[in-house]
């Protein structure tokens, strides 16, 4: 095998609390992941010297401050079998969107060249490597649905969630995780997702309970910082939608939904200029095993 081709899916968060900040300057959260079916194709080959990295998106840097470079670097620096790699990254997941585009493509190429080199690492071990490059990157790994603990990078299975459809809507600007969290010291959180609800919904495949029960605290800090997003959100929610929510850091709303067609209505009747839109669902086995697009 010298190319492998794969899919990075994107990752939302079903539920985001954020419980206190810790020593070492990062939060403690409790999150319920849940991987979607937007994703990137990464495209990884041997190549004779170095990592070489190209992507379709040429606002994004490819190089040391790329994550999916940094992961290639890390699994070269400990096999010295990987000589040289050509990287290139497809994006679909837009950049700095709340949804893990950068983690994701991480997690991919952790996975491809694990499968390349056949390194007979094991999900565990690729997640050690993916817990330095950030906290989703493990979680990217086997995007299925997990609760996420510590800085989001204890990972534990819970029962998968049911086929549920969502639109996300990303408007013309982005929000970074760290402005959001040097906002919340700054708000009141009027309320918390009901995490142990959620579980418990997705144990019974109730998806009423789940939609009665997600939320995300970081709503509050990036609702602050850009009011807009309130009747974003609003408006949606009176176009028929489950649940609206914000995803991960910001400034992307989700809106979710039972059936595809609803889904699909409102992404045909809520189209902005200059926004990004589609309609996703939740991700399942036969996404993580169909994950490899080719092979050489």
């Amino acid at each position: 095998m010298r190319k492998i081709v794969c899919k990075a899916y994107g990752k939302i968060n079903l539920t985001l609390d954020v419980l206190g900040k810790r020593a070492d300057g990062y939060h403690e959260v409790l999150t319920i992941l849940q991987g979607i079916s937007l994703c990137d194709q990464v495209e990884i080959a041997k190549g004779e010297k170095g990592i070489k990295l190209s992507c379709n998106f040429p606002q994004l840097g490819t190089g040391t401050d790329n994550l999916a470079y940094r992961a290639a670097q890390l699994l070269r620096e400990d096999y010295p079998q990987i000589s040289g790699l050509k990287l290139h990254l497809t994006k679909e997941i837009p950049l700095a969107a709340g949804l893990a585009g950068g983690s994701t493509d991480a997690a991919a190429v952790l996975w491809g060249i694990n499968q390349l080199y056949e390194l007979q690492l094991s999900l565990e071990q690729l997640g050690q490597y993916g817990a330095r490059l950030g906290s989703d990157v493990p979680f990217c790994l086997e995007p299925l649905t997990a609760i996420g603990e510590g800085r989001g990078e204890l990972i534990r299975k819970c029962a998968p969630a049911p086929e549920i459809w969502l639109v996300w809507v990303k408007p013309p600007f982005s929000v970074t995780a760290k402005e959001a969290y040097q906002q919340l010291a700054q708000v009141k959180i009027e309320s918390r997702p009901q995490t142990e609800m959620v579980l418990r919904g997705l144990q019974e495949q109730n998806k009423k309970l789940i939609f009665a029960n997600i939320g995300n605290v970081l709503e509050y800090a990036t609702f602050a910082l850009y009011p807009q997003l309130i009747s974003w959100k609003k408006e949606m929610e009176e176009l028929g939608a489950e649940k609206v929510m914000m995803s991960g850091s910001g400034p992307t709303l989700l809106a979710f939904f039972n059936q595809k067609e609803a889904a699909q209505k409102l992404a045909s009747s809520y189209n902005k200029p200059g926004w990004n839109m589609a309609v996703a669902r939740t991700t399942n086995g036969e996404d993580i095993e169909g994950r490899v697009v080719y092979v050489e």
